[in-house]
């Protein structure tokens, strides 16, 4: 099959729509569900990131995708009590990969909801038993473990969108799109991310740990399929935050770090006692928790409104208690995708834990943005390898 028709496109008004090949069969089977003009770039995107995590890392890859953009991404390392808690996977049995989907759907639960999943593996039932809980649109994998797909046929009444992917295909050296009426072709960005692009260490710190180096790629790899501009914080093989689509990079950087620190400030041991009203569901709970570690809760708390989530009035975690316990977030790593025009963005980085960086370099500034660097003990490469995503 060479063409598949679609509902509509980006929006219902846009008819009619599909996706096709001049040449040769489409890459993809749909097992279940019938997937829309996004949902497909999603996929693709995605189905590419993890992909390319996994040749990074050696380690099964899972990627939360949101309108062509990844909310979160990570390899199948194992995740301590702390983050089982937060990500609601406690008492399941985590696999490599379902421990790479948990961490991936876990780092930011609010841009993650209604996503379109990308594994690297063929999924397996554990995966699949963590996905069936989560309100998602779909899914692209290589395969898929017999009970897994039972699993997933079930979710949304019989109607999730289900993918799989010929892990062979490679498509084309050119790509083509047409926007308004006028045809763009380009060379496909295929270029390989990997640890030889670190040779250039123009700081005085020059030591960046194993782990890092990996947590770097991993943040490279990722802005490769985020849109423009995009900044992504990683920390111990998953993104942590990822600021994406902004016109300006301090923007960009200071989007994905307040999502890093969120992410950290929800292991606090005053969030983890947070008094939720049994039954409360895990939306609401997500949403809650992101308004109460922000510590604008003036709504959470106007009148009775608390009842609503808590069974007692829990303690306002006030601004010294945040600041305290964000000192903790250290050995942060980030990529951008383009060059910091200023230092204003490793002073906040830095304020987000971050240690390690990697971005092109090339800016006219980039003298101050080293001495930055160095005035925080930063070790930053110079990758000389620009990652626009459009």
């Amino acid at each position: 099959m060479n063409e598949m028709e679609l509902k509509y496109g980006c929006n219902p008004h846009q008819k009619p729509a599909r996706i096709y090949r001049e040449a040769g069969a489409l890459p993809i089977s749909v097992l279940n569900g019938r997937p829309g003009y996004i949902n497909l770039l999603d996929a693709f995107n995605g189905w590419q990131l993890v992909t390319e995590l996994k040749e990074a890392s050696g380690l099964p890859a899972a990627a939360s995708f949101k309108h062509v953009s990844p909310a979160g991404a990570s390899v199948g390392l194992p995740l301590d009590d702390t983050l089982r808690r937060i990500y609601h996977v406690e008492g399941y049995v985590l696999t490599p990969l379902a421990s790479a989907y948990a961490r991936a759907r876990g780092a930011d639960r609010m841009s993650s909801f209604g996503d379109f999943i990308s594994l690297s593996d063929v999924c397996d039932k554990e995966t699949a038993a963590l996905i069936a809980r989560e309100v998602s649109d779909g899914i692209i994998a290589p395969g898929y473990d017999e009970e897994a797909l039972t699993i997933l046929k079930g979710k949304r009444k019989g109607g999730y969108t289900v993918i799989e992917v010929d892990p062979a295909y490679r498509p084309q050296d050119l790509e083509r799109k047409t926007v308004f009426g006028v045809e763009f072709e380009q060379g496909r960005n295929d270029v390989k991310l990997d640890t030889g692009l670190f040779a250039d260490i123009p700081t005085a710190n020059k030591t960046i740990p194993e782990s890092s180096r990996r947590d770097l790629l991993i943040a490279l790899i990722t802005l490769k399929y985020t849109q423009s501009n995009s900044v992504c914080y990683v920390k111990d093989g998953q993104a942590i935050g990822i600021g994406a689509g902004q016109q300006s990079r301090i923007h960009c950087t200071r989007l994905a770090g307040d999502k890093a620190d969120r992410w950290y400030l929800r292991q606090h041991p005053q969030v983890l006692a947070l008094p939720f009203k049994p039954g409360l569901g895990r939306p609401d709970r997500d949403n809650v928790t992101d308004v109460y570690v922000s510590g604008d809760v003036k709504e959470l708390f106007a009148g009775d409104r608390w009842k609503l989530y808590f069974t007692e009035r829990p303690v306002e975690l006030d601004a010294d208690a945040r600041e305290a316990w964000l000192a903790g977030l250290k050995n942060v790593a980030l990529g951008s995708d383009a060059f910091f025009p200023f230092e204003d963005n490793i002073r906040r980085a830095y304020a987000s834990g971050v240690r390690y960086i990697a971005q092109p370099g090339g800016s006219i500034r980039d003298k101050e943005v080293i001495e930055a660097c160095d005035s925080c003990g930063v070790a930053m490469v110079f990758t000389k390898t620009r990652l626009f995503h459009h």
